[in-house]
């Protein structure tokens, strides 16, 4: 329980960064999300859009603290990986 006025500020700062932060990694795995549904699916034009829309969400993460930076990295190396095996394989 805050007891001081900065503590209570410091509480009430922590609400809202949590808040802030939560959205953001929802919103970032929705898009991991949508990547791994076209994987599922095969369709590997899908699959690059995904891919080329995660990216810049990762990378966002990393910048706002919400990720580290080689979680971003290897994932988006995994799903890079993936998505290029897809479009190799129905070619």
């Amino acid at each position: 329980m805050a007891n001081t006025p900065q503590s209570e500020k410091r509480a009430r700062q922590s609400e809202a960064r949590y808040a802030v932060n939560k959205a953001r990694r929802s919103r970032i795995r929705t898009y991991l999300r949508k990547v791994e549904e076209a994987i599922a699916s095969g369709n590997a034009d899908a699959a690059k859009a995904a891919l080329l829309a995660v990216q810049p969400e990762l990378a966002r993460g990393v910048t706002k603290g919400v990720l580290h930076k080689n979680t971003a990295s290897r994932k988006m190396s995994r799903l890079a990986s993936r998505v290029k095996a897809l479009g190799t394989a129905s070619a």
